[in-house]
């Protein structure tokens, strides 16, 4: 299977920090609020406003941003 579309193998608890690297392929969304992603390291968060619970977010997260984050137990899929 292409590795491009071929499902999560991997799942890490992600805490939000302006500045670490997290990588993901896709986040999973555990409790609701806004979720301030950056496609790439030197690039400027976009805040996903009001993002349900139970929400997987297919988008690559080079970082999930503390600044602008109010949603929790979030999920970073690999």
């Amino acid at each position: 299977m292409d590795a491009s579309i071929a499902p999560a193998s991997r799942a890490a608890v992600v805490t939000p920090n302006d500045s670490a690297i997290v990588g993901a392929r896709a986040l999973y969304i555990g409790t609701a609020g806004d979720v301030a992603i950056a496609p790439q390291r030197d690039v400027d968060p976009v805040v996903f406003k009001s993002v349900p619970a139970g929400t997987i977010l297919p988008v690559h997260a080079a970082i999930v941003a503390l600044t602008g984050t109010t949603a929790s137990d979030i999920v970073a899929l690999f």
